[in-house]
């Protein structure tokens, strides 16, 4: 096939000569823009935003403002719930100052497990009576009881035990103000009591349902929303005796209640745990002498290393006990929560001893109540494994009494975190929760006493709904954070292990802002927003689409601000250029309503233009519906946003004669006769759309584009379609081609999508006001491509060379290097450097594609068992036979595409369970872009002397490429594998010191005199688990 030193056969020649290459891309971008500017109407639209040009006005976006105005209103929204959550406080505390306690009380409530159950004689059991349960399409068409709450009780407590019964019977009063805050808002979905003595109150009524082994492990008590509410911020240093005394069972035991106490931790509380014997050993040892976040990463981390303590040598506490206040002392000025604000009476800084006794000796018990007496602290003894959960329960009670005397009713607000009882289209729901802690206000104690927490949840669909899409521009959006720096809400959020599944990640609510917004190296967006600031910021970014397909590079400018009466911060990103204008337009409202309610229109699902959720009665309302009542004043108290719908109804009047103009072509028997153009759509800035079928709804190729199932094709809460997106960053007046993938799987091959963006103005400060397309049959596109390929300049019609040669193979990829067009039908839809990876690499080196890297710090790794290797930091090297970086596998594990690089991924794993599980890991893989000012390329390839030659032709007016290849010699298809990275131990060590900025709680309450016979307190606590003393 190669003769060495001789020159290139006639066939390299006219290939690389490139005459023909260019004739066939000609042909074919013409015909294929003049398809898609035909069926897409594109040109009559640009046409019709153009004719009142004149009359529109055109506006440079006040990021500050825009920020600011935000804030108010979620500042605004998150008032009314804290006023709901308040009233349950006051009724709580009212209710249980009538209320005497009665050891002997009997009274039957509905049990949330047992309601409507029947024996088996058809009775209903007891505590669960009938219970009336309706769908309620405001908690996603779940069945519930508006009338009345229910009771849950935890599986290992008595359902009728005096304490539980009493607390149920008085808590009864809370029902009435349940329904009156829902009524008072109806945008509220739970409201709840959860009680210290291990009850939970929840309302609307709701029926639950155990495990496949009778259990419902849920106990209120350990819950973020209870703790934050209950104590104030802690240090915790856990001593855990591991002397060979405690071997077997109690080690178990002792393992079990570190994990309770850790339950029992927040993100506002600092720990670490020492084991010892007759020497001290950090469970941690990177962590010596320091105390970490309790965060759900790091208290998972600790478990796993708990399972590593063994027995034996004898146990001497002097020399924990003596760094554990070494610890204390030292973190208390520094990031932890020692320093918060002091009484004066206090001194500078005390320690709080609570000491649990692990198995059934009591030689030793009046030492550790004594030392727990003096250390302003509690003694439990814990003798078997049902008893850790109340044992380790009841130093929270003592931790909460000066909040308790000081009667401070301090407002609490969670991190995000998943709801799996209130499933959306899109899967579980996102909600934070507020809650304020109930007291006793009897005079019967001045210890203070914590009758428990009420709590009402606040999903961030509501948050969302509030954020004015319209002004954020096409790559625009808005994020909230937590004083800590987690996300509330972020549109690269990725909460769940695949979109639509129910499955959380391990640790989706503690996502730094600095993990998604990761360009930002100094974390200065991130610390201004922690620590509550107004202002401004920017940076270079590339955002991902297309699943992590491909890459978008912007500059993008921030602006944030807090939200006063939270712990949150907000912001906004705007991209510069198109995304910091927006224009105004302005019809007759009867001429906008007219075409508004033609049967080709619809408005973003997503997207608020009347708040329907705030009045019962409006409610069954659909946005056009009450859009309509709104602007002809039969709903004047409709709450609207009227600028936005008078943009909608300009863009609706504007759009109005595609309709026309499509139906005429779908009328016409003569065009698209073998019915290869499927669909054409239309979107705009303020999420109207159109379609138009050219082909029976039954007869599609791909049903699911512009559905709720197509997430990234339709205009959503936190984005614009992807197919809007992507025609926004192409030239004006070209088309953007691609084949759409499908969710999770690569199977939806058969057809290609074209869309261009329509500018109002002619200069870069021009709006982007819509963008319109088609979906046309992979097989139509792909005929009009070979077609084009047999054309030549022979006077005769017989060409010289043509992609039907066996001696060169033809592609058509895209500006992300993916086949659209390949003779192996099989490849349609591949990376072009898996099929043709020395090529691939060729273009690189010339500059023609360009490699991106990017960073998830939201990935899945596969773990396998069997190794004793940590799990990795950054992705393990390994070795296939593949031209694509391997780091890529790893991203993509986690949208199931796993199978789209058929790679064998090994990360080896410290657990030998036998299994394989998915763990969190930071990943790093790449995305290419083309070259916009490269049009043509030339290249040859050396394989040991023999060449092969390919060139590169760019289509016109379009996002595509041709390259065609010489396909003689097949020794020139070694694999290029880039550089991998090795795992370095010492990156997760540095990542556990490492404290991020956080802004600690305003609140704090570590000491009030009135605590008989404990003295002052402060938030630096630890807890020592052991057998005995030496």
């Amino acid at each position: 096939y190669c003769l060495l030193g001789e020159a290139l056969i006639s066939v390299d020649d006219e290939v690389t000569d490139n005459h023909f290459v260019k004739l066939w891309a000609s042909a074919f971008g013409g015909e294929i823009k003049s398809i898609s500017a035909k069926y897409s109407g594109s040109q009559l639209l640009q046409k019709k935003y153009k004719e009142p040009e004149k009359s529109v006005r055109v506006e440079e976006i006040d990021g500050v403002k825009l920020v600011k105005n935000l804030a108010v209103k979620m500042e605004e929204m998150f008032r009314r719930k804290a006023e709901a959550t308040r009233r349950l406080v006051e009724a709580a505390e009212e209710a249980h100052h009538q209320h005497e306690d009665n050891p002997d009380l009997q009274y039957e409530y509905f049990n949330a497990v047992l309601i409507n159950e029947v024996d088996e004689e058809g009775n209903n059991v007891e505590l669960g009576g009938e219970f009336l349960l309706e769908p309620n399409d405001h908690f996603n068409n779940l069945s519930v009881n508006l009338s009345l709450s229910v009771v849950q009780v935890p599986t290992n407590m008595y359902n009728k035990d005096p304490d539980i019964v009493n607390g149920v019977y008085w808590s009864e009063a809370l029902n009435k103000v349940f329904v009156d805050n829902f009524e008072r808002d109806p945008t509220l979905i739970w409201q709840y009591f959860g009680s210290a003595k291990g009850f939970f109150r929840q309302y609307p009524g709701v029926k639950w349902h155990p495990d496949e082994h009778g259990v419902i492990g849920f106990d209120c008590r350990n819950r973020k929303w209870y703790i934050q509410a209950a104590t104030s911020p802690k240090d915790v240093v856990i001593l855990v005796d591991v002397s060979g005394s405690m071997k077997g069972l109690r080690l178990t035991i002792a393992r079990q209640t570190v994990s309770s106490i850790l339950d029992t931790l927040g993100d506002d509380d600092f720990f670490n745990i020492i084991a010892y014997n007759q020497e001290i050993h950090y469970v941690e040892p990177c962590l010596n002498g320091t105390l970490v976040r309790a965060d759900r990463a790091n208290k998972d981390h600790f478990r796993e290393h708990l399972d590593k303590l063994f027995a034996k040598g004898i146990g001497l506490l002097g020399e924990a006990l003596s760094e554990a206040f070494t610890i204390l002392s030292d973190v208390s000025s520094t990031t932890a929560n020692c320093d918060c604000q002091f009484n004066e009476q206090a001194l500078l800084f005390t320690v709080r001893i609570f000491p649990y006794l692990i198995g059934r000796e009591s030689a030793f018990a009046d030492n550790l109540k004594w030392m727990a007496c003096a250390n302003k602290g509690y003694f439990s003894q814990i003798s078997t494994l049902a008893d850790v959960q109340e044992n380790v329960m009841r130093y929270l009670h003592v931790m909460s009494r000066p909040k308790v005397i000081d009667h401070e009713h301090d407002t609490v607000w969670t991190e995000a975190y998943v709801d799996s009882a209130l499933n959306d289209k899109s899967g579980p729901s996102l909600m934070t929760t507020v809650a304020m802690p109930v007291f006793s206000t009897k005079n019967e104690t001045n210890q203070g006493i914590l009758l428990g927490v009420v709590g009402t949840d606040i999903t961030l669909q509501e948050l969302m709904k509030l954020i004015p899409k319209h002004m954020l521009g096409i790559h625009g959006y808005a994020f909230a954070i937590t004083n800590n720096g987690y996300i509330l809400t972020h549109p690269d959020l990725r909460p769940l292990y695949q979109e639509g599944q129910k499955r959380r990640k391990p640790n989706y609510s503690s996502v730094d802002l600095s993990e998604v917004e990761w360009e930002d190296k100094d974390d200065t967006l991130r610390n201004a927003m922690v620590n509550r600031r107004t202002g401004t910021f920017s940076m270079e970014v590339k955002k991902t689409v297309d699943r992590g397909r491909r890459v978008l590079k912007m500059h993008n400018d921030y602006y944030y601000t807090d939200i006063k009466g939270t712990p949150f911060s907000v912001g906004v990103a705007l991209s510069r250029g198109h995304g910091k204008y927006f224009f105004r337009g302005n019809v007759s409202v009867e001429a906008g309503l007219r075409d508004l309610e033609q049967p080709d229109v619809a408005l973003a699902d997503e997207w608020t233009y009347c708040n329907t959720e705030e009045e019962h009665e409006h409610r069954h309302l659909t946005q056009i519906q009450a859009i309509k009542l709104f602007m002809t004043g039969r709903r004047p108290h409709l709450k609207c946003d009227r600028e936005l719908i008078q943009e909608v109804l300009f863009d609706a009047v504007v759009t109005a004669p595609l309709e026309a103009y499509w139906t005429g072509l779908a009328l016409n028997k003569s065009e698209n006769s073998d019915k290869g153009v499927e669909i054409a759509f239309l979107g705009t800035r303020t999420g109207l759309s159109r379609t138009n079928l050219f082909v029976p709804a039954d007869q599609l190729s791909n049903r699911d584009f512009l559905t709720a199932e197509d997430k990234e094709g339709v205009f959503n809460a936190d984005h614009f379609p992807l197919w809007y997106k992507r025609a926004a960053e192409q030239v004006p007046g070209t088309f953007v081609y691609s084949i759409p993938f499908s969710t999770g799987t690569l199977e939806n091959k058969s057809v290609v999508l074209a869309s261009t963006a329509i500018q109002l103005l002619d200069d870069r400060k021009s709006p982007i006001v819509a963008a319109v397309g088609i979906q046309m049959k992979l097989e139509f596109f792909q005929r009009k491509f070979w077609t084009a390929c047999r054309q030549c300049t022979a006077l005769d019609g017989k060409c010289s060379i043509s992609c039907d040669n066996e001696d060169i193979n033809c592609y058509l990829i895209d500006n992300n290097g993916f086949i659209l067009v390949t003779e192996e039908q099989s490849q349609t839809g591949l990376f072009f450097g898996e099929v043709e990876g020395a090529v691939m690499n060729k273009l690189l080196q010339m500059g023609s594609f360009k490699r991106i890297t990017l960073y998830d710090y939201q990935a899945l790794c596969k773990e396998y068992a069997g190794s004793s290797d940590s799990a990795r930091t950054l992705s393990d090297p390994f070795s296939v036979v593949k031209w694509l970086l391997t780091e890529l596998v790893i991203f993509l594990l986690e949208f199931n595409l796993y199978s789209w690089w058929n790679v064998d991924l090994s990360v080896k794993a410290q657990r030998s369970r036998g299994k394989t599980m998915m763990v969190p890991c930071d990943t790093e893989y790449p995305a290419f872009v083309s070259e916009r000012t490269i049009k043509e390329t030339t290249g040859n390839i050396d394989c040991d002397g023999c060449f092969r030659s390919f060139v590169i032709q760019q289509i016109p007016s379009s996002n595509l490429f041709m390259v065609v290849v010489d396909s003689k010699s097949k020794s020139c298809s070694a694999v290029y594998i880039l550089d991998t990275f090795e795992h370095n131990e010492s990156l997760k060590c540095d990542r556990l010191k490492f404290q991020k900025d956080r802004k600690k709680p305003e609140s704090c309450h570590p000491f009030h005199p009135e605590v008989r016979g404990h003295g002052f307190l402060c938030m630096c606590v630890f807890a020592f688990i052991q057998l005995h003393i030496m």
